[in-house]
This record gives structure tokens, C-alpha cells and sequence, in this order.
């Protein structure tokens, strides 16, 4: 349930407050004074797209905040717009995006407006309000899979069965590339190695006197002591008076240990002084870089790029050389995923038959309620072609006075019937769907008198179940409210501002006044 409702600089709201409850909440006002922009701010909790132009005049950012009750526990979603145009969604303070709030407030709010109603005579909305009230979610989603291999074993056999002088062509010109890298024998990871090699065998002279150099430093010349003699003849020396310096262990140890590190440092110098590259070698890897070189250059690819490409260009070639007996193979592999399709399908349309009367009965039923006592309604499936939402036509057929043949509901519903289609539809769904707040933004238009009553009526009576928040310009259904809240807009010399206010018995007796006659001081209502 949405408990309260904060807005701050959104258009001409500078700052309010809305506490709800449950049952029936209704906002009234006076065209422009700012219903919308409410039901704006709504929307924008929703996850719904925002932009610079909703800030107040003056403000640096505008911000919307939502707080929830749900299963006992407190939920706050936050949704600040910038003068920059960007926005930042969170979720209990913490940072979110506008996809992650839109997913946690869809299971919060279900929002109807006046362009919701027009909707309803798409026949794709049609089909999926059929599949959600039938829970044909995890039929669609097998269907679908199928579909995607269906689809995708169709444009392997397509490719396949190409003109045979492409084919031809195409073939003559892997060949031609597979041959050319494979006369290479390439090895994945030869690039660096080659070029470390290179630099080496390029330098060799280079190497070969600074590790020369290295190895004298160690192991001393024919008229130089190396480091290596020079410890050993250190520890000898300090060997010869360690009976008289108790402290010298240590240090004795110390110097054996440098002796032993620098063996070991000398014999690994002379293990790198043995990779000694001749012309012949060193002329051996410049041409075989050449060649890496080249084919960079030629392919537009690094080598390990190539390697990979070469494995498609045989995998392709295979197909090609091979396309009868592939393409025999994926028609027979194509059949079997066909019949397991049409199979789905067949399922999914009985399920939608079954849906379709349960569906259509209710909604007359609630119609009926709503002051269209002949309404005739049901859904009429007509079989198409496949497509990844099954194989069938869904269209909402509706006679509304009696004689009158059932036709489209694109084609004679009134914005008024479809108010109140809608309506039923959301009291039908009401039943069996989990979300806490339902939102009607002036599911009132085109209705009045007898139907406006019927329609109140019904929005009391699904607030039985769960919160409603209604936009109404009707004092029939504002009457039916558990709390009635004015939306206001004053000015000053300077600036507009709207603010929502709570009404007692009496206020409410003269806003609904207002309502019916214009003037509040002419009429008043007895609430019951």
C-alpha cells in the first residue's frame, strides 16, 4: 500500500505531502490545477521517463519519493531529476536504476489513464490480456524457444540452399584463403614469440659481451680478482680469528650463503650466454616475421585473430562441400522442431479458448454492473500465421444495445464504454492479481449520471481488496470515496503554486457541490 506521497519543485507543485490509506482515495480539482502533475510524479516512481522540463522554474532538481508498506515492512522509493536533464532512482537510499525502480514499482502500483482505455482495442493487447489472466507465461516462454530454433534452422537452410553459382564462388574463395594460411602452419601465440626471438638473435652481439661481462664480474679475470673470490677470500680471513670473536657464526654463515647465491647467479648467466644465434638463425626469424607481417597486413587480423577465422573459413567450407546432405539434415531437424512448434501452438490456442469464456463471462458480468445491461462481449481467436506469440488472431468482439450484431471493439466502443471496459477488465483481474495499488487517472471520461454511479460504485468495491487512488471530476464517484483529497492552485504576484489538502465532512459536501453545479454555495450533498 502507498502510504505517502512526497513532491518537491515537479511544475507548479513547490512542495507537498499526500498521506493515503486504504479503500478509496479520490483527487478533485479544477481543470489545471495541477491532477496531472500529480499523477506525473506517480508515474515518474513508476520508472517512467522524466525530463528538465518537469523542474519548477528556479529549482535546481526535483524530487519525488513514495513510501510503501508491504508485508508489514516500510519500502521508500526516491526519484530526484536534474537541471541537467538526468535523474537518480533509489530504493530504501540506496542508488538503483530507473529499470530497477520500474520493476519494483510494477509490483506496487497498477496505473490506468485515459490513454490506457484506447489501448485496449489493439488487438496485440487483446492477446496478451487473454495469456496473463490464463497464466500462459511458461507455455509462451517453452513456445518461444522453440520458435527461436525453428527461426534459426529456417535461416541455416536458406543460407544453404543460396544460388548455386554463389555457392561456387564462395567456395572457390575459401579454398584459395584456407590454402594461403595454411601454408604458414601457424601456432597460436608465435607472434610474441618470434618478435622476443628477433629482438634477441637482432642484439645477440650485445648480449653476448654484457653477459661476458656479467660472468668476470663474478668469477674474476687472469689479472682481477670477481666477487665470488673476493667473499670467499673474506669468509677465509674471518675464519682464521673466529676462535677469538664469539660473534663471528652469524657472519661466517652469511658470507657461505652469499658464496652459494653467487654460484648459483654464475651458472644461471652462463645458461643464458648458451642461446647463441648464428646468421643463419637470426635470417630464419626475420623471414618468418616477414611473413606474420604480411599476413596482418593482408588479412587485417593478428595472428591468433587469423587462427580463429581460418577455423571458420574450413567450418564454412564444410557446409558448402557438404550442403546437400546438411541441408537434408537440418529440413528433417527443421520437421521435427515444426511438429513440437504446432504442437505448443495447438496447446496455447485450446488454452486461450478456455480463457476466452472464462474472461468474456466475467467482464459482461462487470459490465453489466456498470449500467450495460445488453452487453454482448467475447473474444473471437482466428488462426494465423506462426509467429513467436502462437498461431492465433485474438479480437475483442462487443454488442452494446440490443439487435446489434457483435463487431471489433476498435470500431464501436464510445470513450465512455471504454472507460468502463477497462474498469471491469481491472475488477476482473483484481481477483487474482497480487498488486496492492490501483491507480484510475479519470477513468471517468465520457460517462455520466446513472453509468457514473454504477462506476463509483465498482471502484468501492474493488477498494474492498485493495487500495484505489482515483483523478475524477464526477461528484458521484468522489462521493464514494474513504478520503477525499483537493488538489488547488493559487497565486501570488509572482508565482503558481498547488497544493493537496485533506477535506472534513463539510468541505467535502461543498467541494462536491462545486462539482455538480459549479458553485459550491448553491447545493449541498448528503454523503452517505
Amino acid at each position: 500500500m502507498l502510504k505517502e506521497l512526497y513532491i518537491e519543485n515537479l511544475a507548479v507543485i513547490e512542495e507537498t505531502s499526500v498521506n493515503l490509506g486504504a479503500g478509496l482515495t479520490v483527487f478533485t480539482g479544477e481543470t489545471g490545477a495541477g491532477k496531472s502533475i500529480l499523477i506525473g510524479g506517480i508515474k515518474a516512481i513508476l520508472g517512467g521517463r522524466v525530463s528538465k522540463d518537469l523542474i519548477r522554474s528556479g529549482a535546481e532538481k526535483a524530487v519525488v519519493t513514495a513510501l510503501f508498506e508491504v508485508n508489514g515492512e516500510e519500502l521508500l522509493l526516491t526519484r530526484e531529476i536534474s537541471g541537467s536533464g538526468t535523474s537518480v532512482a533509489r530504493i530504501n537510499n540506496k542508488p538503483v536504476t530507473a529499470a530497477d525502480l520500474k520493476d519494483a514499482a510494477a509490483l506496487l502500483i497498477d496505473i490506468h489513464g485515459q490513454h490506457d482505455s484506447r489501448t485496449l482495442t489493439d488487438n496485440v493487447h487483446q492477446r496478451e490480456l487473454l495469456d496473463n489472466f490464463g497464466r500462459l507465461t511458461g507455455y509462451l516462454e517453452e513456445y518461444a524457444g522453440v520458435f527461436k530454433s525453428f527461426s534459426e534452422l529456417s535461416r541455416r537452410i536458406k543460407k544453404l540452399q543460396a544460388d548455386e553459382n554463389i555457392k561456387s564462388e564462395k567456395t572457390l574463395l575459401l579454398k584459395e584463403k584456407i590454402d594461403d594460411v595454411n601454408a604458414y602452419k601457424l601456432t597460436r601465440g608465435e607472434e610474441e614469440e618470434v618478435s622476443v626471438k628477433l629482438a634477441a638473435a637482432r642484439n645477440s652481439k650485445a648480449i653476448k659481451q654484457s653477459l661476458t661481462t656479467a660472468r668476470s664480474c663474478l668469477s674474476g679475470s687472469s689479472d682481477a680478482f670477481g666477487a665470488a673470490d673476493l667473499i670467499g677470500q673474506c669468509r677465509a680471513s674471518l675464519q682464521e680469528v673466529a676462535e677469538f670473536l664469539p660473534d663471528s657464526d652469524e657472519l661466517l654463515k652469511r658470507l657461505r650463503s652469499a658464496e652459494i647465491e653467487l654460484d648459483d647467479i654464475r651458472g644461471d648467466i652462463a645458461a643464458l650466454d648458451s642461446d647463441n644465434f648464428d646468421s643463419e638463425q637470426t635470417a630464419r626469424l626475420e623471414e618468418r616475421m616477414s611473413d606474420l607481417l604480411r599476413l596482418k597486413r593482408k588479412y587485417r587480423l593478428d595472428i591468433d585473430e587469423l587462427i580463429d577465422e581460418h577455423e571458420k573459413w574450413r567450418d564454412e567450407l564444410a557446409e558448402l562441400e557438404y550442403s546437400e546432405d546438411m541441408t537434408e539434415k537440418l529440413l528433417a531437424e527443421r520437421k521435427t522442431v515444426g511438429d513440437n512448434l504446432k504442437r505448443l501452438a495447438g496447446i496455447i490456442t485450446e488454452k486461450r479458448k478456455e480463457t476466452a469464456e472464462e474472461l468474456a463471462a466475467k467482464i459482461t458480468d462487470e459490465l453489466i454492473e456498470l449500467d450495460m445491461p445488453n452487453v454482448r462481449l467475447f473474444f473471437a481467436l482466428t488462426q494465423e500465421k506462426v509467429t513467436v506469440s502462437g498461431m492465433d488472431g485474438v479480437e475483442i468482439m462487443i454488442s452494446v444495445n440490443k439487435g446489434e450484431e457483435p463487431k471489433p471493439l476498435a470500431k464501436i466502443a464510445s470513450g465512455g464504454e471504454l472507460s468502463r471496459i477497462m474498469l471491469a477488465i481491472k475488477a476482473v483481474l483484481a481477483e487474482s492479481d497480487s498488486t496492492p495499488t490501483m491507480i484510475f487517472d479519470e477513468i471517468d471520461t465520457g460517462i455520466s449520471g446513472r453509468a457514473a454511479q454504477k462506476v463509483g460504485a465498482k471502484l468501492a468495491e474493488i477498494a474492498e481488496k485493495r487500495q484505489v487512488l482515483c483523478v475524477t471530476h464526477l461528484a458521484s464517484i468522489a462521493a464514494k470515496a474513504d478520503k477525499h483529497l483537493l488538489i488547488e492552485k493559487t497565486s501570488d504576484e509572482t508565482r503558481t503554486y498547488t497544493r493537496v489538502s485533506e477535506l472534513d465532512l463539510e468541505q467535502r459536501k461543498r467541494e462536491l457541490a462545486r462539482i455538480i453545479s459549479g458553485d459550491e454555495e448553491e447545493l449541498t450533498i448528503k454523503i452517505g
